[in-house]
């Protein structure tokens, strides 16, 4: 079995999902970062929805190399983090803990590198009843609901300060996508298991302005409040 390798962004940076999921965590985020001198960026391969961060000091790591981008990228593991204790202000992991097992052990090391007051960003995707093919070539070990996050997070000795779902405009499509899914998974068709680097679904060029005009719905939203349903959940939590 070829083991998961690295993001699909690695290969299509500009594609739809990134772009959006770029405004709606900065959006929703953004906020949180405040004026951090120190900042970790932890599954950094997906580069395109993380442009919007900055710090004086920021640090870009990756498990897969190809996602790093010179300077300041580091190749290591989320379940040994490769620096001090208390040695940033703020760590995001962007759809990086459902990659983790055991999720205890990430955790606990986005909080050792956090100094105290340290923010933690993350966004992970949602609800287990979507899990299809897609989940499994990207190599993930679960999905996840705002409860489930929280749980998870404060569990790890964190205090939550905001978790929404995003990607509610286009939920509808997200659902449709993954019945079918399963369905051509029952006829055999799609992938067996984890991929090197996963291929996105191909989008035709006005769907793909569709899409993108919801997300900005959300968007929109995501800056004022939360949304209660979504293909993905966004939280910040403080280092208790």
């Amino acid at each position: 079995m070829t083991p998961h390798g690295g993001s699909p962004s690695i290969r299509q940076p500009d594609y739809w999902w990134y772009r959006a999921r770029s405004e709606m965590l900065r959006a929703a985020l953004q906020p949180y970062v405040g004026s951090a001198e120190r900042l970790l960026d932890v599954g950094s391969a997906d580069g395109p929805s993380v442009g919007w961060l900055t710090a004086p000091q920021k640090i870009s790591l990756d498990l897969d190399p190809r996602g790093l981008q010179a300077p300041g990228g580091i190749c290591g593991s989320v379940l040994a983090l490769p620096f001090a204790d208390e040695t940033f202000d703020v760590v995001t992991a962007f759809d990086v803990l459902e990659h983790c097992q055991p999720e205890e052990t990430a955790l606990a090391e986005l909080r050792r590198v956090l100094a105290p007051g340290g923010r933690l960003l993350l966004s992970v995707p949602a609800y287990r009843w979507a899990w299809s093919d897609h989940d499994v070539a990207n190599g993930h070990h679960r999905r996840y609901t705002r409860p489930r996050a929280v749980a998870a997070v404060e569990a790890a000795g964190f205090e939550v300060l905001r978790a929404t779902y995003a990607f509610g405009a286009v939920f509808p499509a997200f659902a449709a996508e993954r019945a079918l899914r399963r369905m051509q998974h029952r006829l055999g068709y799609g992938p067996g298991g984890p991929a090197d680097v996963v291929d996105l679904p191909a989008v035709p060029r006005l769907a793909e302005r569709v899409l993108v005009g919801l997300c900005r719905i959300d968007r929109g939203v995501l800056a004022r409040g939360d949304l209660p349903f979504g293909s993905s959940v966004f939280l910040a939590a403080v280092r208790a």
